[in-house]
């Protein structure tokens, strides 16, 4: 599992869900962080929190996070 900065407040996220694909992973947990920007309803890509790292936010609830396998 990759380790995210202690800052990004996972520990207090429900339940995530991570699926690996080859060198790939793919963390699936609902979006709980406060957004101080207007959202696209449907899709919003940002950069995530570390390098290599993607974030996908779904309908405003569900929060992708791409990153590289370790």
């Amino acid at each position: 599992m990759t380790t995210l900065n202690s800052s990004f407040g996972l520990e207090y996220a429900p339940v995530p869900f991570m699926v690996r694909i080859g060198r790939r992973e793919v963390l699936i947990t609902r979006d709980f962080r406060k957004r101080f920007y207007a959202v696209n309803p449907i899709i919003e890509c940002d950069t995530g929190i570390e390098p290599g790292h993607l974030e996908v936010l779904l309908f405003k609830r569900w929060l992708l996070i791409l990153s590289k396998a370790h």
